[in-house]
């Protein structure tokens, strides 16, 4: 029986399921992670979004994503699949909601990522899009 999460694979010659699509790159320096730790941030219930605008002279194009969980969402399992929903969720939300030019990094929470519906994941992804990509006004 195939988890929850899992995509149903009709065509075995697409792209595999654990590939983001062509539009996200994922993040692999940690210079880039902490550029978006200290940007804005949006939690969910399953998750922390940080999101930044790159500058402009960086060369880097699209979306480009990050996926990270610390040891207190559990061991080296709970983590990984922790990590496997969030990529899911992101090559499911990201190209229609997230923006060109931006660096994403969920973060996985304790008890929520790798418990949570994948509904409810994607609709909180969603919800933290969303909240990240409206103006604030100053105060």
């Amino acid at each position: 029986m195939t988890p929850p999460e899992a995509p149903l694979v009709t065509d075995h010659g697409s792209q595999p399921p654990a590939a983001l699509s062509c539009a996200l790159t994922v993040l692999r320096q940690r210079s880039d992670f902490l550029k978006a730790a200290s940007a804005r941030r949006a939690p969910a219930n399953s998750m922390l979004v940080q999101a930044r605008r790159r500058s402009d002279d960086d060369p880097a194009t699209g979306i480009r994503v990050g996926f990270t969980c610390s040891k207190k969402v559990g061991n080296s399992v709970a983590r990984n699949r922790a990590k496997r929903r969030l990529r899911e969720a992101a090559r499911a939300v990201l190209p229609g909601h997230g923006r060109p030019g931006w660096d994403y990094v969920l973060i996985g929470r304790a008890g929520a990522t790798v418990d949570r519906r994948f509904d409810l994941l994607l609709a909180d992804l969603t919800d933290a899009l969303a909240r990240l990509h409206t103006e604030r006004t100053p105060r």
